[in-house]
């Protein structure tokens, strides 16, 4: 069993699974407040995330449960741009997992910072975790970050995660599964293209990752 399924972008995936994003949100919405999951507790908290954005965007806020968290490695790069687009690639990141610890009838943020290809298999990644009855808790690294500007508007951010300190849970239970031992698996290379919207955020448009990426050991 893997901890957490690559994300690929899939072309011959439909706009029908961008849409059926609220449903992977649980249903009615409605979680009980007195479900306890093992080793993460029930409250709510604001992921890392990036210094307060200086642009004035009004974002969605972003919160993961307790005991689900995502470290970035490496600060800001010194060029405005680059840690603008870094911000909005892991504002993405953290988006997505949102979307899947946390049960919800909308995930706002998730189609704030992905649009296109990148959105519909954000979609059929969230979907495969419902469907399953899956969820995670622990810590996420992602590290060896890089960002490129290609022609106006459009960039492309490449970076490694390493996701050996999740474990995978039973979405109903709430049972963690600690017993998986960690492997090649659990290393993830990824490429990113980010494009600059309308309201000045850049959005993930599409998404590739290698598994068992040798880069990133």
């Amino acid at each position: 069993m893997n901890r957490r399924p690559a994300l690929l972008a899939v072309a011959a995936l439909t706009t029908a699974a961008a849409l059926s994003l609220s449903a992977c949100g649980g249903g009615d919405g409605d979680s009980k407040s007195d479900d306890k999951i093992e080793g993460a507790g029930n409250s709510e908290t604001k992921s890392p995330s990036p210094k307060a954005s200086k642009d004035a965007i009004e974002r969605p806020e972003i919160k993961l449960p307790k005991g689900v968290k995502n470290v970035f490695e490496g600060g800001e790069t010194g060029d405005p741009k680059k840690d603008a687009v870094l911000a909005d690639s892991e504002r993405r990141i953290n988006s997505l997992d949102e979307a899947v610890t946390v049960d919800a009838k909308e995930h706002p943020a998730l189609k704030f910072y992905s649009s296109g290809e990148a959105l519909v298999s954000a979609a059929t990644y969230i979907k495969s975790f419902y469907d399953e009855d899956r969820s995670f808790v622990g810590t996420s690294r992602y590290y060896n970050r890089n960002v490129t500007i290609l022609k106006k508007g459009t960039a492309a951010v490449t970076y490694c995660m390493d996701s050996s300190k999740t474990y995978p849970m039973n979405r109903k239970t709430k049972k963690v599964d600690r017993s998986i031992p960690a492997s090649d698996k659990d290393y993830t290379f990824f490429n990113t293209r980010l494009e600059k919207n309308a309201k000045g955020v850049w959005q993930t448009t599409s998404v590739t990752s290698i598994e068992a990426a040798k880069q990133c050991r």
